[in-house]
C-alpha cells in the first residue's frame, strides 16, 4: 500500500533499485489476479529493504506476522544463510499455498515454516528468539502482536512494523476508525516504551523501526 509518495516519485525509485528476480512479477500479477486486497503485498522497494534489513542484521531467524501471498517472506528469506529459518504466519489458506508455491520455485522453502491459525496463538507456542520480527496482520491486533513479540526479539534485533501512517490518515484528525485507531495506539505505545527506541520511516506506507533501548 502506497499513497504517501507521489506515483512518479515511487515508480522512479522502483527503477533505480536492483530489480528483484522475474518470479516476483509473476507473484505480483497473480495476487493482482487472484487476492481481494492486492495492495497488502509489499512490492519491490519494501521487499528488497526488508532483505537488506536481513542481511545487515546477519539475521538467521526472522518471524513474520501476516504472509499473505509471500513477497516479503520470499524476500527476506533470500538474504538469509542457508542454515537460516523464517517463520511467517497467517489464517488464509489459499493466499499461503501460493506463497508456498513460488517459495518453493525461488528455491527457499526449506528455509520457510508456514504456521496457519491466529498469530497471538502461534506466537504463544513458538521457542526461541529471532533477529527480525516483521509485523504486517490485522491491524486491530497491532499492540498485542508488539506486546507479544518484543520478548523475543535479540538484543541488537529489529522489529519492523508495516503501514503506520496507513495513508497518512493517522495525521489527519479527522480520520477516525478502526485501523487509523489501532495504528495510532501502537505508534503512541512504541513511542512512550522506555524499553525502546524506534525510527517511523515514511516507506511506502509507514515502517515504524523498532530495537532495544
Amino acid at each position: 500500500m502506497s499513497f504517501i509518495v507521489e506515483p512518479g516519485v515511487e515508480q522512479y525509485a522502483e527503477q533505480h533499485s536492483s530489480p528483484q528476480a522475474e518470479l516476483f512479477e509473476r507473484l505480483a500479477a497473480e495476487t493482482r489476479e487472484k487476492s481481494s486486497a492486492p495492495q497488502m503485498m509489499v512490492g519491490l522497494l519494501e521487499g528488497r529493504f526488508l532483505g537488506a534489513l536481513v542481511g545487515m542484521l546477519r539475521a538467521g531467524r526472522v518471524l513474520e506476522l501476516g504472509t499473505f501471498t509471500g513477497y516479503s517472506s520470499i524476500s527476506m528469506a533470500l538474504a538469509l544463510p542457508p542454515d537460516g529459518r523464517l517463520i511467517t504466519c497467517d489464517v488464509n489458506e489459499e493466499t499461503t499455498e501460493i506463497a508456498r508455491r513460488y517459495a518453493e520455485e525461488a528455491g527457499v522453502v526449506d528455509r520457510i515454516e508456514y504456521r496457519l491459525g491466529p498469530a497471538l496463538e502461534t506466537i504463544s507456542g513458538l521457542e526461541g528468539e529471532f533477529d527480525l520480527v516483521f509485523i504486517d496482520a490485522d491491524k486491530p491486533n497491532y499492540v498485542n502482536y508488539y506486546e507479544a513479540t518484543l520478548p523475543r526479539l535479540v538484543r541488537g534485533g529489529l522489529m519492523v512494523l508495516d503501514n503506520t501512517l496507513w495513508s497518512g490518515r493517522v495525521a489527519d484528525p479527522s480520520a477516525d476508525d478502526e485501523n487509523v485507531r489501532a495504528i495510532r495506539a501502537v505508534n503512541e505505545r512504541v513511542l512512550e516504551d522506555s524499553r525502546v527506541q524506534n525510527v517511523l520511516l515514511t516507506v511506502r506506507d509507514g515502517m515504524n523501526l523498532v530495537w532495544w533501548a
